[in-house]
C-alpha cells in the first residue's frame, strides 16, 4: 500500500514531513487536505487527527500524526533508520539538536512565519501583522543564533558531522521566516555573515535537492488554490 500522507504542501509541518521523505527515498502520496474550507476540522478528518491540524500518515490503516513523529517513522520503519545516528554518543548529539530546534527555533520562528507570511496570506489584505511580536521573536531568536554559530563551529550539522534529521526539521519555518516578502520589510537572516557557520549550514540544507521539491509542490498548490 501506498504511504498516504493527509495535509497540504503549504502548511509547514506537511513540508516537514515531505522533505523528510524526500530525503529518506520514501514515497509519500500526499492527499491535499483544503485548510481555507477547514477540511482539517470536518469530523471524518478529526477521527484520525483529534486536533484537527495537519499532516497525518496514513500506513496500511495505522494512523500517527505530528511531524517530527512521523519523520522518525519513516526512517525506522520505512527507511533502515537513515538520518537518525545509531550509536549511542552519536544518537545523543542527535536528540541534543532535535530538542533545539523544537526549544530554541521552532517557537520564535513560528511567529515570524505567521505574522509575516501566514496570516497576511490566508487572512487577507486587511491583515495587519502584528510587527512587535515579530521584533521580539526575531529578537530571541538571534540570540538562540549565536549558540547555533558556536554549536556548528566544531560540527558539520546541528546534530554531528552528519545531516540528520534534526538539521531538516528547521526547514519549513526557517524557509517562510527567512523568506523577503517586499522590499525593505523586515525579515530573518540566516545568510548573515556575522554568523559564517550557520550561514554555511542554512545554505547547504536549504539546497537540498529534497527541500527544492517540496518548495516546488508548495508554489504549485499555492497557484491552484489563488485560480480557485
Amino acid at each position: 500500500m501506498v504511504l498516504k500522507l493527509y495535509g497540504s504542501a503549504i502548511a509547514t509541518c506537511t513540508q516537514r514531513v515531505l522533505a523528510v521523505a524526500n530525503q529518506l527515498g520514501v514515497s509519500v502520496e500526499l492527499v491535499i487536505v483544503n485548510l481555507a474550507a477547514q477540511e482539517n476540522k470536518a469530523p471524518e478528518y478529526m477521527k484520525k487527527q483529534p486536533f484537527g491540524q495537519v499532516p497525518y500518515l496514513d500506513d496500511d490503516g495505522f494512523i500517527l500524526f505530528e511531524s517530527r513523529a512521523i519523520s522518525r517513522y519513516l526512517s525506522t520503519v520505512h527507511a533502515s533508520g537513515n538520518l537518525i545516528p545509531k550509536e549511542a554518543k552519536e544518537n545523543a548529539i542527535f536528540e541534543q539538536a532535535v530538542s533545539i530546534e523544537q526549544s530554541n527555533f521552532d517557537p520564535f520562528t513560528t511567529v515570524l512565519a505567521r505574522e509575516r507570511f501566514y496570516y497576511p496570506l490566508f487572512r487577507g489584505a486587511n491583515y495587519k501583522p502584528d510587527e512587535v511580536a515579530a521584533q521580539e521573536a526575531q529578537a530571541k531568536l538571534e540570540a538562540k543564533l549565536d549558540a547555533y554559530e558556536v554549536i556548528l563551529s566544531k560540527h558539520a550539522y546541528l546534530g554531528g558531522d552528519k545531516l540528520t534529521l534534526a538539521d531538516l526539521f528547521h526547514l519549513p519555518y526557517g524557509a517562510m521566516a527567512s523568506s523577503p516578502r517586499t522590499p525593505g520589510a523586515p525579515y530573518l537572516n540566516l545568510e548573515d555573515p556575522k554568523r559564517p557557520n550557520v550561514a554555511r549550514w542554512w545554505k547547504e540544507i536549504v539546497s537540498l535537492p529534497a527541500w527544492k521539491a517540496v518548495s516546488a509542490q508548495a508554489q504549485t498548490e499555492l497557484a491552484a488554490l489563488k485560480k480557485a
